[in-house]
């Protein structure tokens, strides 16, 4: 910081202040010539424990100095975007003073990416300029401005971190450029899955243990490297020029078996992730899948609201319509019916389960049950006799974790079999345990349910109540209701839930009572596409700390929006 000007503008009109009342701080809204850099205030906050200030530090494009040939397409924007954020926040880390006074004053924020690498509005690559994001906590004693403790925040540390984080020559472009070209590389194999007929992609080499339960980093000491069976190993040559190889996973039925502990579930988990690119080091940075698999469970006490069921449940005997099943409490089996079929009605190509979060009734139903209960006393048609049907007339594959039963072993089109964390193909062996050449068919159901018609107003609209919130990772509050994503495993940041809260006050206005809820989702996806996650935003300058989630979880969380009004289902 030594060396850095003050704004002698800023830095009286703060000195001016100080001791004031907090209000005296919205004097500082608008922009302000920082000399190397441009402050720009968008939102004061209101007092000293309210959230943070919002503003945005500013550089020219030259004075980034960023190579063109990484922030050419939209792949390098958003890799060039993640490292400075990064970055940023390293910096503000080692330059920000220690937060003192009272509620949030001294605080520097631009986030705290995790370890997938995603679309953010922390920092904006324009054709102009970098702009930084940030929420700043304004320095406060009880309720009086601290007006020289402000200025140096303002005027001195925050040019000083956009000196560091924002600039090219004060970066180590070797990184930043290797931390672009494993981006790209990545989006390009999850692109080819679907030509080579491949839902997931697991590297050789690759470290799936994660450190702890509570963390997302990967375990350091006795984590067994992947390795693919080599029936199953496949090799893609990357526009970097390397080739990587691993292992395929085919579409159609594969089962994941083997003892407790072994590693299947971890497996599983890795493949879940794997529909986000991962950083460098993180050990899953070379598994990837299908950008829209998506992982079903049980969610006990969840809201469903007309959602068409009857291809897994009929006839219940209180003669409920399963063609619009409608509770404000499932049960296990309802709710991971229900999970399916809305990950169907959201475009999902591959579906992702795990038996130790799933419902037994809903997932098999073995013969001695058959024999004591007659089929036409049980509502349920369990998943192992449609999952095959899901591949042959929807074109859904699905991976299983199973270890309890083998009722999945005659369906699969493939097995593998996971010993102390290394994968073995054991397709035919299992075919010969149960008895079949070729994977049984199952039974198709009548038809399919097709995509949901939300009502017109299914949705209140943002003028008639407080715009969403979210809470963490796992909460929306919309309206009077809290809408519950914690059974959503896929969803990895509180910044994604942030932005489909902003994107439910979106589709207040695109749910218009005649076209399909993924009709709706796709329109917004394709504003965000054009003018990126800032669609969000409406008409504020500074637009939060928001990271792109899947359409899938957009989805995922109008599903589960208790007062949601629904039309029939379009099969």
């Amino acid at each position: 910081m030594v060396g850095m000007p003050e704004h002698h503008d800023l830095t009286t009109l703060l000195e001016s202040v100080d001791g004031r009342g907090f209000g005296s701080y919205k004097r500082i809204a608008g922009s302000h010539d920082l000399g190397r850099c441009r402050l720009v205030v968008d939102h004061v906050q209101t007092d000293p424990f309210a959230p943070p200030s919002l503003v945005r530090v500013v550089i020219g494009r030259d004075a980034a100095g960023l190579p063109e040939d990484l922030v050419a397409d939209h792949a390098g924007r958003v890799a060039t975007a993640d490292f400075l954020t990064r970055a940023f926040a390293a910096a503000a880390t080692r330059l920000a003073p220690e937060p003192s006074g009272t509620g949030n004053g001294g605080i520097v924020s631009i986030g705290r990416p995790g370890q997938e690498v995603l679309e953010r509005t922390h920092v904006l690559i324009a054709p102009d300029r970098v702009e930084a994001r940030l929420a700043v906590g304004l320095p406060a004693s009880g309720r009086r401005v601290r007006g020289r403790q402000a200025a140096r925040l303002l005027t001195r540390v925050l040019p000083a971190i956009a000196e560091e984080a924002l600039r090219h020559e004060a970066l180590d472009p070797a990184v930043l450029r290797e931390h672009v070209i494993l981006h790209r590389d990545q989006l390009h194999l999850r692109e080819r899955l679907r030509e080579a007929g491949l839902v997931a992609f697991v590297g050789d080499g690759a470290i799936l243990p994660r450190r702890s339960g509570d963390s997302d980093l990967p375990m350091t000491r006795g984590a067994v490297p992947f390795e693919s069976p080599e029936s199953m190993r496949v090799e893609f040559g990357l526009p970097s020029g390397r080739t990587v190889t691993g292992m395929g996973v085919p579409e159609g039925v594969t089962a994941i078996v083997g003892g407790g502990y072994h590693g299947k579930s971890t497996l599983l988990r890795a493949i879940e992730r794997g529909t986000y690119p991962h950083l460098a080091g993180d050990g899953r940075e070379w598994v990837l899948t299908r950008e829209d698999a998506v992982a079903v469970r049980a969610e006990d006490g969840r809201a469903v609201t007309d959602v068409d069921i009857s291809a897994f449940i009929t006839n219940l005997p209180a003669g409920t319509d399963t063609r619009r099943f409608t509770t404000g409490n499932a049960s296990g089996s309802t709710s991971q019916a229900a999970g399916v079929v809305e990950a169907l009605g959201a475009g999902a190509s591959a579906l992702l389960i795990d038996e130790d979060t799933s419902a037994t009734n809903f997932m098999i139903r073995d013969e001695r049950m058959r024999e004591l209960v007659p089929a036409d006393k049980e509502p349920i048609t369990p998943f192992v006799e449609r999952v095959r049907s899901l591949h042959a007339d929807r074109g859904v594959s699905t991976i299983v974790v199973t270890g309890g039963s083998g009722a999945f072993l005659e369906v699969a089109d493939h097995v593998i079999a996971v010993d102390s964390y290394r994968p073995h193909d054991v397709t035919a062996r299992a075919h010969r345990v149960a008895g079949v050449a070729v994977p049984s068919g199952g039974t198709p159901p009548g038809a399919w349910p097709g995509g949901r018609v939300p009502a017109k107003g299914a949705l209140p609209p943002p003028g008639s109540r407080k715009p969403a919130k979210s809470r963490g990772r796992s909460e929306i509050r919309l309206g009077r209701e809290t809408i519950d994503l914690a059974a959503l495993e896929q969803l990895v940041d509180p910044e994604q839930t942030a932005a489909i809260a902003r994107a439910l006050d979106a589709l207040a206005d695109l749910l218009d009572g005649r076209h399909v809820l993924a009709a709706a989702v796709g329109e917004l996806t394709r504003r965000i596409d054009e003018q990126g996650l800032d669609a969000l935003a409406g008409r504020r300058s500074h637009p939060g700390h928001l990271a792109r989630p899947r359409p899938h979880e957009i989805h995922a969380a109008v599903n589960r929006y208790r007062s949601l009004g629904t039309l029939p289902q379009r099969r």
